[in-house]
């Protein structure tokens, strides 16, 4: 997955030696200049999708990451796709 031209993601308050997803991210819609926040959870996947990974891996990080919510990964991974590619804020490549 990609971010389209129109869309920008940055980071929150990164702290040193941070990967930058811990306290999530924000995308900009250039094209509206609406903001949207992404939680630490939909930043650790949407990174995850935007180094390559496939949706099942997203999911599998997901899980990885908060093991007492690991039964909803899959779904919730899903979900987000599904509302960012609705909203024009993901797209395939």
């Amino acid at each position: 997955m990609r971010l389209p031209d129109h869309v920008t993601l940055t980071p929150v308050d990164p702290e040193p030696g941070d990967d930058g997803r811990r306290n999530g991210a924000v995308l900009l819609d250039e094209r509206t200049g609406r903001y949207h926040h992404l939680n630490p959870t939909a930043h650790l996947i949407v990174a995850g999708l935007l180094e390559g990974a496939t949706q099942a891996e997203a999911a599998e990080r997901l899980a990885t990451a908060y093991p007492d919510a690991a039964a909803r990964a899959d779904s919730d991974t899903g979900e987000l796709i599904s509302h960012l590619t609705r909203a024009g804020l993901l797209e395939w490549r």
